[in-house]
């Protein structure tokens, strides 16, 4: 296989977004061994970004690495997973309901523009993965309070494989962004609770899509 020319953070995020797609769809069991020059051969890479989406996906807890005997995928449950994104709705929820009231107009403005120039009828899963997190990413910095949007990027990151699997379920893609519409419209009108409502919905909801895909996908 030919040696990719992409630069080693293109790679390595190329393989990290992969192999999580490979673990959450069940195409890697719990405990598969992953060999991380086999892996590098795949991609074409070095193993230099082969390690480091290994080290990603270890953060995220979907691979754990042990000395000497390498990486193999973690297992993790189905409660552990809705456990999770229940912290995440009422962390969310906490950030809609601040940004709310505290966003500049110019912050109002950009996230209003991201969501009305995005069009999720032609959205390939990675665009909606970028502008998914981009629009929640917007609400965290609108709270103007450091240590929770630091709270709420440090799970999100923790997460972000399992975020991004329910859009393979279909019309998921659509529907998560009508609930973005349905979350915007409250913030800006000023409706900070009827916003964090809505944010603990659609994180919710996003939790039910994954556990339906998962459950598919395994089967």
């Amino acid at each position: 296989m030919t040696r990719s020319t992409l630069a080693p953070a293109t790679l390595a995020e190329t393989i990290r977004l992969r192999l999580a797609d490979d673990i959450t769809a069940g195409r890697l069991a719990p405990g598969s061994v992953i060999d991380e020059s086999a892996l590098a051969e795949r991609f074409g890479a070095s193993r230099t970004p082969a390690r480091e989406a290994l080290r990603e996906l270890a953060a995220a807890g979907l691979v754990v690495i042990e000395p000497r005997r390498g990486a193999r995928v973690a297992s993790v449950t189905q409660e552990q997973l809705a456990e999770m994104f229940e912290l995440m709705a009422e962390t969310e929820a906490m950030c809609a309901r601040l940004a709310t009231f505290r966003m500049t107009a110019t912050e109002r403005f950009g996230l209003q523009t991201l969501h009305a120039d995005f069009h999720p009828d032609k959205a390939a899963l990675d665009s909606y993965d970028e502008y998914n997190r981009a629009f929640h990413n917007l609400l965290y910095r609108g709270t103007h309070n450091s240590v929770l949007a630091d709270h709420a990027l440090a799970l999100r990151l923790r997460l972000a494989p399992y975020r991004r699997a329910q859009f393979h379920e279909d019309r998921r893609i659509e529907r998560s962004f009508a609930e973005h519409g349905a979350i915007l419209e409250q913030v800006l009108r000023g409706a900070g609770e009827e916003a964090a409502q809505l944010m603990r919905v659609h994180m919710l909801t996003a939790s039910a899509a994954l556990a339906q895909y998962m459950r598919r996908a395994h089967s």
